[in-house]
């Protein structure tokens, strides 16, 4: 591992986080008033996000966890979206929120909206992430509910990991791209 705890720069703190959290959750109030909700949360980068997130909601929820993946253990995107885990229940009829950590190629979105839409009639399918990368975007993916929007920085912490390592940070930060490689 190339990156060391000093090397990574904070971006948001965790007190940013939490408010931008509290300020999401306050819309999908709003935008729920009170239905129940199928919460979908994209492992392992979503965790963090999702667990926090969902202590806010007030309406009935039921969790659903699955496992796509696209980075493997590289800094990049390979281009391909791999469905580790991606047993659901019947979410006929239901509104479903899909919790995803970033959104940059928009290609795991892609795959995962297509996947529900192909196999479920839903009530409502939104998507949230806690952040929107949109320099690389390869699609028209846009999240219904977003915490930041994020430049060309490879980010670390707060479920976003290097390699497997960080996720457990409380902020989430960025290394100076050259450890990286």
């Amino acid at each position: 591992m190339d990156v060391k705890l000093s090397d990574i720069k904070v971006l948001f703190t965790e007190e940013q986080i939490q408010n931008r959290i509290k300020e999401i959750a306050h819309e999908m109030n709003e935008f729920y008033t009170g239905e129940e909700v199928c919460a979908i949360c994209v492992l392992k980068g979503a965790v963090m996000f999702a667990v926090d997130l969902v202590k806010e909601l007030d309406m009935p929820l039921q969790m659903e966890f699955i496992r796509l993946s696209s980075y493997g253990s590289s800094t990049t995107t390979s281009g391909k979206v791999n469905a580790v885990d991606i047993k659901l229940p019947d979410l006929n009829g239901k509104n479903v929120l899909i919790i995803e950590d970033i959104v940059d190629t928009g290609l795991t979105a892609k795959f995962l909206l297509d996947f529900i839409g192909c196999n479920f009639k839903t009530k409502s399918t939104k998507f949230a992430s806690l952040l929107d990368k949109k320099i690389f975007r390869q699609t028209d993916i846009e999240p219904d509910f977003m915490g930041f929007h994020v430049d060309d920085k490879f980010l670390i912490g707060y479920g976003l990991d290097y390699d497997g390592y960080y996720r457990n940070l409380k902020f989430i930060g960025y290394a100076d791209k050259s450890l990286l490689e």
